[in-house]
This record gives C-alpha cells, sequence and structure tokens, in this order.
C-alpha cells in the first residue's frame, strides 16, 4: 500500500480506503461484529490506514463497533466521520450543516468511537438552509478546540466546495481539505465539474461506490449468481451491464478478477483519488485490497473509457468545439 497527502496537508493517508457502511447487521445486512474485526485487521496487515464511517451508519452500529475494534490502536489510524444526517427525524434542529447539529453530532461520535478527537470530519451532504459560513466558522472552531485536525465534505455542488474554500483562505478559517464523491465507470458525471475543481484546489477524492453497488464485480455478468442476483440484475440498464461486461474481459485478459480493474480505473486518470472499498465478507475485502498493486495498461483504459464515455455537456462540450473560432490557428500552438 502506498500513501499520499491529504489535500494541502501534511496528513499520510492509503491509496485505499476503508468503508465501514457495512459494519453492523442493524439495517438487515451487513457484517458482525467479528467479521468486522477480521476485516479491519486484513486491512491494517496491508497497510490501510484510513477508516471512514458515519454518524448514521447502520442506525450508529458502525461507530460503535469502530471504536471497540480501536481500541489500544486508535492513534495509527485516520479516523473519519460524518455528520448532517438527523439525529432525530422529529426534531428539525436535530439535521443539516449549522452549528447546534455539528456540535451535538460530533459530541455524540467522539462517544461512540472511543475518542477524544476525529482525524477528518466530513460534512456528509450539501444543507442549502445553512449559510456556508456557518459551517465553516463552525468547523473551525471544532478544529481549534483539538476535537478535529482535518475537514472534507462530501456530496456536495462544486460552486458550494469552491466558494467554501474561498471564504476559509480570506478569513483563515481552516479549509476543505478532501471531497467525498460518488465515482465509477457506470457513474463518470463526477467529470464534469467536481473533479477538475477538486484537482484545481488540491483537494483529496475519496470515491465511494466504486464497484457500482456490485454491478462492476462481476456479480450481474459471471456464470449463474442464483435467483435473487437473477432479480436484481433486470433493475441494471443495458448500458451498465454492458460497461461490466467490459470490465470482466479486461479483468480475463489480465488474470485478475472484475472487481479489481473496476477499483485500479477509478486511480487511472488523476492522483489523489482514493476508492473506499467496504465489504460484507472478509474475501471481497482481500481481493478488493489487491486493486492497490494493480496499474491498468493504457489500452486496457482506454477501452473502458470508449465502452462507459459520457458527454460532459454545456459548457464543456460548446467550449471544447468553439477552440479555433475563439483563438484561431495560433491558438493550436500553445502548450497545455
Amino acid at each position: 500500500m502506498r500513501y499520499r497527502t491529504f489535500g494541502r496537508t501534511g496528513l499520510r493517508v492509503s491509496d485505499l480506503f476503508l468503508g465501514t457502511m457495512t459494519f453492523g447487521s442493524d439495517w438487515g445486512w451487513g457484517a458482525s461484529p467479528d467479521e468486522c474485526r477480521k476485516m479491519l485487521d486484513v486491512y491494517a496487515d496491508a497497510g490501510g490506514n484510513v477508516i471512514d464511517t458515519a454518524n448514521r451508519y447502520t442506525d450508529g452500529a458502525s461507530e460503535r463497533i469502530v471504536g471497540e475494534l480501536l481500541q489500544g490502536r486508535r492513534d495509527s489510524f485516520v479516523l473519519a466521520t460524518k455528520y448532517t444526517l438527523s439525529r432525530d427525524g422529529q426534531d428539525p434542529n436535530a439535521a443539516g450543516n449549522h452549528r447546534k447539529n455539528l456540535t451535538l453530532s460530533l459530541e455524540a461520535s467522539l462517544r461512540a468511537l472511543r475518542t477524544d478527537y476525529l482525524d477528518i470530519y466530513w460534512v456528509h451532504i450539501w444543507d442549502p438552509a445553512t449559510p456556508v459560513e456557518e459551517t465553516m466558522r463552525a468547523l473551525d472552531d471544532a478544529v481549534r478546540a483539538g476535537k478535529v485536525l482535518y475537514i472534507g465534505i462530501s456530496d456536495t455542488p462544486a460552486w458550494v466546495v469552491s466558494r467554501a474554500n474561498m471564504l476559509a483562505e480570506l478569513r483563515g478559517w481552516t479549509s476543505f481539505a478532501g471531497l467525498q464523491i460518488p465515482y465509477n465507470l457506470t457513474q463518470r458525471e463526477v467529470e464534469r465539474d467536481l473533479l477538475p475543481m477538486a484537482a484545481a484546489l488540491d483537494l483529496s477524492v475519496a470515491a465511494w461506490s466504486p464497484l457500482a453497488a456490485g454491478i462492476l464485480s462481476g456479480k450481474f455478468t459471471r456464470g449463474d449468481a442464483g435467483e435473487a442476483t437473477r432479480t436484481k440484475r433486470e433493475n441494471v440498464s443495458g448500458r451498465d451491464l454492458t460497461i461490466a461486461r467490459e470490465v470482466d474481459a479486461v479483468a480475463d485478459e489480465l488474470g485478475v478478477s472484475s472487481s479489481q480493474v473496476a477499483l485500479a480505473w477509478t486511480r487511472a486518470h488523476q492522483p489523489g483519488v482514493h476508492p473506499i472499498i467496504g465489504a460484507r465478507k472478509l474475501d471481497q475485502l482481500t481481493d478488493n485490497l489487491a486493486a492497490a498493486d494493480l496499474v491498468l495498461p493504457a489500452g486496457a483504459v482506454s477501452r473502458l473509457d470508449a465502452v462507459s464515455a459520457i458527454e460532459l455537456g454545456f459548457p464543456h462540450d460548446f467550449i471544447a468545439s468553439t477552440q479555433e473560432f475563439v483563438y484561431g490557428s495560433a491558438g493550436a500552438l500553445l502548450a497545455s
């Protein structure tokens, strides 16, 4: 496992993050505490050091299990959790990105995780009702209090993230160092604005659902996986199945698993993209961890890019199509 710094900070984070939405069975699926321990140990033995959870994952069981498993070795990990989601659906102030919910959510997470600080605190999703200035100042206060070391933001428009970091830099507050977004071969919309923004602002990218909820793992395209899987396959689009079959073909040629190919692709274009790998069983996690050492050949990347290509839309396609009109023939002589 290799490491990169987290955004514009000195924090070292591993290529692959361990997602813990599967820790606990309170949602009717997921891993038992014993299986979670095995997965965390294997991840750590492979060199992984980032544990990603959230206050609402498996109704809070995820944070509690992670807190228990990290006893005696907490400082060896980069521990990350999130806030925004409602702690009490009947209370209008129990959700959102305002100071009150941040403060109460943070204290609850610290108790559940059995720690007095978080390495990374993520805003879980954009809350348009809360001024971004309030969120950034409240996060900065948590950092100054020593309860949070670094901050990131998830599932938020690029213009909001850019504005938030601009305000933070102007006012001397802590800026976001990371961005968490869905990214995989079936879901490339983030390439329009969010990924270019992350590159421009030097934000690390935590990519959730890198296997597209299992579509890219081969479970819908390889062999007979049983009636339940066949039933779920009926809800998978033809485009997604075509992409999955190309992933399978590349995997077969390279002698690796489909999951490893899909995970490696998310890291093929932009440095600083960290797939969040999550599993319910140890063998699934072990297979995913092997993707850390897989570098796809250029030809394979091109094939996967082509089969999953999307239109960037306006203004990106328009700008690209008007280059000669805007800059004249001399524009082609400008080095990139």
